[in-house]
């Protein structure tokens, strides 16, 4: 397995690259020949610590070009800003026309506006670039005041502004909760103040409802939660596509390190440079996440106060910075729910226990006949029955034969899919789940199938933050798909290829089967060389050469 991977955009965007499934190792993002270009309007810092400093090493971290628009000049050092000097508006606007001219961006973001003129002349620009381009994104990190201390950052006219101005054109917000409440007129000290999803929430109803995604970092409010204050939680509410909302809190280890200056900034540039790269929504908040946690890991003493954080492309390559995540309704986790969090987070990263499951092909077919004819050929690992009647007296019999028939078998694994209650109740002792089917699941019945004894729990995955909510289940494996375009079933994803696979088994922390059109004996092996434990057929069941082939024995999967 190739350590060094990197992902790829799992949905249909403009901006997605075109990825060849049998490539097997993706071009390395620094070396990108004409990358994005961003623009980030925000402040200097003269201690090299946050603002644009920030912003450009972020965005160099995944291979974006990143245009610097001063908005304001700071005097400020490790311990505190001591001084801001907001730009004339003539200038700021001299440097927006002069990048417009060459240089336009597919996303532009933003920091420490230092004026409510600024405002006023970013949000004429961005008027004018989405006249030519209607595809251009605004992120907006909200910087009303510095994390340091120090002169003050945000008056009443630059806070109107932002509400009244630029808000209202935003694609994502990403404030810490004290500037989330400040946005809503709240007060950070209200004992009554709204939950942090609520709060999210209110600022997407306030500000944009068709528009604006958010994702409010620190989750501070959870801290009576046991648990909680061991992990860094930030509350996404964002969405994959126009019809599939995505919300829920991105957790890794809180790290208790001296120095932290500039995460506000690399997390929002980190953030729109995958944009620019042609992540969906959710999965850029997980980018940006891992970029940040492994900048803090890396941040560096510069001065006597809290040094600066360092972002590189590295972050990309390390398993300890892939976060977990929960679900639409977790908006307050319960205390076993962080524990299991923080148990699959502190995992020593590295391959699965083979004990756990074991490797092989895994067969996947409606038909219990079909199932118990590939149980009795000894050539697979696992089987599933994956089922889509509503009818019960059907689906009983159909589990109770597939059930029976396999396990003649002991070497033989059946899996079933959905169905959880029938299948528990007909003796089943593993269960597979669609992230749909697990969401749609009330929370009862979630905690019943993690509390069954001895029951394995298999989840599908095809994006970053399908990952994330998947590794949060600590299942016994996790699918990949589609690995190559399939007709199988409808699905908006583009295919995963190779590429991808190789970076779900690195990021994965659990057991990665691959699925998705595999239909010759060179792409199962293909898999395999990515670190997949085991790969499925589907429409390659009925294809008897492709299974006598002596190159897919169980004993290639060791």
């Amino acid at each position: 397995m190739n350590p060094l991977t990197r992902p790829h955009p799992s949905l249909p965007s403009p901006w997605a690259e075109a990825v060849d499934p049998d490539q097997a190792t993706l071009a390395d993002w620094a070396r990108d020949a004409s990358p994005p270009i961003i623009w980030s309007v925000a402040g200097t810092d003269s201690g090299g610590g946050a603002g644009l400093s920030a912003d450009t090493r972020a965005a160099a971290a995944l291979g974006v070009h990143l245009c610097p628009v001063v908005a304001a000049v700071t005097a400020q050092h490790s311990r505190g800003v001591q001084a801001v000097f907001a730009l004339p508006r003539e200038q700021i606007q001299a440097q927006l026309r002069a990048l417009a001219e060459d240089m336009p961006p597919r996303v532009v973001k933003t920091g420490l506006l230092g004026s409510a003129a600024a405002i006023t002349a970013l949000c004429e620009a961005v008027d004018a670039l989405r006249l030519r381009d209607p595809e251009l994104l605004l992120v907006v990190d909200p910087v009303l005041g510095a994390s340091s201390g120090g002169a003050a950052f945000c008056d009443e006219a630059v806070l109107q502004a932002y509400r009244n101005e630029l808000l209202p054109r935003c694609n994502l917000l990403t404030p810490n909760r004290r500037e989330a409440l400040r946005l809503l007129g709240l007060r950070p000290d209200d004992a009554q103040a709204p939950g942090t999803p609520e709060l999210a929430a209110a600022l997407v109803q306030r500000f944009g409802p068709q528009r604006l995604q958010v994702c409010i970092t620190g989750g501070d409010d959870l801290q009576p939660t046991p648990g909680a204050d061991a992990l860094a939680l930030d509350w996404v509410q964002a969405r994959a596509l126009p019809s599939q909302p995505v919300h829920g809190w991105l957790a890794l280890p809180r790290l208790p390190v001296p120095h932290s200056h500039g995460t506000g900034c690399s997390f929002a540039s980190a953030a729109a440079a995958a944009l620019a790269r042609g992540f969906a929504m959710p999965d850029v908040l997980v980018l940006a996440k891992r970029l940040v946690w492994q900048a803090l890991q890396d941040g560096h003493a510069a001065g006597t106060g809290a040094g600066p954080v360092r972002a590189d492309a590295r972050f990309m390559h390390q398993a300890q910075n892939m976060p977990v995540m929960g679900f639409d309704d977790e908006h307050s986790p319960a205390g076993a729910t962080l524990a299991r969090w923080l148990r699959v987070l502190q995992a020593r990263p590295g391959q699965p226990d083979p004990s756990a499951f074991k490797a092989g092909l895994y067969g996947i077919s409606a038909d219990p006949a079909q199932l118990a004819g590939l149980a009795a050929s000894g050539r697979f690992a696992h089987l599933q029955l994956r089922l889509k009647s509503d009818g019960r007296a059907e689906l009983t019999q159909a589990i109770g034969q597939a059930l029976k028939a396999v396990q003649a078998h002991p070497g033989c694994q059946l899996w079933i899919n959905d169905h959880w209650q029938i299948a528990l109740e007909q003796g089943a002792t593993a269960l597979h789940l669609g992230q749909e089917d697990w969401a749609a699941l009330e929370p009862a019945a979630r905690e019943q199938v993690l509390g069954k004894l001895g029951l394995k729990l298999g989840l599908s995955s095809h994006s970053l933050w399908e990952l994330a909510r998947a590794r949060g289940l600590a299942p016994h494996y996790i699918a990949c798909g589609p690995i190559w375009p399939t007709t199988t079933k409808h699905m908006p994803w583009l295919p995963q290829g190779l590429g991808q696979l190789h970076h779900w088994v690195a990021m994965a922390g659990a057991p990665v089967v691959a699925i998705g059109g595999l239909l010759s004996a060179g792409q199962l092996h293909a898999c395999l060389q990515a670190g997949a434990a085991a790969v499925c057929l589907v429409r390659g069941l009925g294809d008897e050469a492709l299974l006598a082939t002596s190159a897919i024995r169980h004993a290639d999967f060791a």
